[in-house]
C-alpha cells in the first residue's frame, strides 16, 4: 500500500509537472503568435497624393486600393479624401485600406436664374446647385434684397453657363433708401457654413475667416465652429429672452474666427 501510495504520488507530480510545461509551451507559442499578427494602427492617408500615401502604406504595411472618387475644390486633385478603415484603427499587418480621391475632373453645374428672386429664394437655389453665395452688393431700388443681377469671377454670368460646383457666386441687390439697418447674427458655436448662411440671411457679407493653430486639416476645419465674431453679440439666454440686437447695414461685414478647441468654445456653444 505504501508503494502504491508513492507511486500515485510520483504520477500526480509528474502529471502535474506536464501539464505545467504544456501551459508555459502554449503561452510562449501563442505570445509569439500573437506578437507575429501583432494589430497595427492605420496612419491618416487624407491630404496625400497616391504615391505619398503608397510609400507611407508601405511601412505598415497596409495594401492600398482606390474604389471610388469625388470632387472637393479645396483639396489638390486627386489627393486622398477619406478612407476605411479610418486612421487610428487597430487592424493586422496587410490590411487592405479603401480609399477615395479627390477627383482631377472638376464636376460642372448649370447656373441658375436668380434675377427677380429675393435673397432668401436665391440662396436656395444656390445651395440646390452645390454653390456658395460669395458678396451681397447692394445698389438703390424700390425692393430690398430683390435680385438685379449675378455675377461669377466679377463678371455677369447667365442662366444655364457651366461652373465649378463650390463656386461663389455673387448678388447684386436692391436696398430701398428707407431701408436703414440689419442685425447682426450671434453666429458663435456655428461651423463655417452655418455661420456663413446666418450671416448672408441677415443682409449681411462674411468677412475675414480666421482659423485658429488647432486647426490643421480640411477635416479640422470642417468641424471647426466659430468662438469669436466681429461684430460681437450677446448670447442669448434662450429663445425668449429678449436680447438688443447688433445693428448694422446691409451689406457690412461680419468676421469669424473658428477652433477645434473645446475650451475656446465652452461658453459660446448655445
Amino acid at each position: 500500500m505504501a508503494n502504491g501510495d508513492v507511486n500515485i504520488k510520483k504520477n500526480l507530480i509528474w502529471g502535474l509537472i506536464f501539464v505545467a510545461f504544456m501551459l508555459i509551451a502554449t503561452s510562449i507559442f501563442l505570445n509569439r503568435f500573437t506578437r507575429h499578427n501583432k494589430e497595427i494602427i492605420v496612419p491618416d492617408f487624407y491630404g496625400m497624393s497616391i504615391p505619398e500615401a503608397q510609400r507611407l502604406a508601405a511601412k505598415g504595411p497596409f495594401r492600398l486600393e482606390v474604389i471610388d472618387s469625388v470632387f472637393v475644390k479645396r483639396l489638390d486633385k486627386g489627393a486622398v479624401y477619406s478612407q476605411n478603415p479610418k486612421a487610428g484603427s487597430a487592424v493586422k499587418k496587410n490590411r487592405r485600406i479603401l480609399l477615395t480621391v479627390n477627383s482631377s475632373q472638376s464636376q460642372k453645374v448649370a447656373m441658375p436664374e436668380l434675377v427677380g428672386l429675393s435673397l432668401r429664394q436665391a440662396s436656395a437655389e444656390i445651395a440646390a446647385k452645390g454653390l456658395y453665395i460669395g458678396k451681397l452688393i447692394y445698389v438703390e431700388d424700390m425692393a430690398t434684397n430683390n435680385v438685379l443681377g449675378q455675377l461669377y469671377r466679377n463678371n455677369p454670368i447667365n442662366p444655364g453657363e457651366l461652373v465649378e460646383t463650390e463656386s461663389s457666386i455673387d448678388l447684386l441687390l436692391g436696398l430701398n433708401p428707407d431701408t436703414h439697418s440689419t442685425d447682426v447674427p450671434y453666429v458663435k458655436g456655428m461651423n463655417y457654413y452655418d455661420a456663413s448662411s446666418a450671416i448672408h440671411y441677415n443682409s449681411l457679407n462674411l468677412g475675414s475667416v480666421v482659423y485658429d493653430n488647432t486647426v490643421k486639416t480640411y477635416s479640422d476645419s470642417l468641424n471647426a465652429k466659430v468662438y469669436r465674431q466681429n461684430p460681437d453679440v450677446v448670447k442669448p439666454a434662450s429663445d425668449t429672452v429678449f436680447i438688443p440686437s447688433v445693428p448694422a447695414r446691409y451689406g457690412s461685414n461680419v468676421s469669424i474666427y473658428l477652433t477645434i478647441d473645446s475650451v475656446k468654445l465652452r461658453d459660446v456653444i448655445r
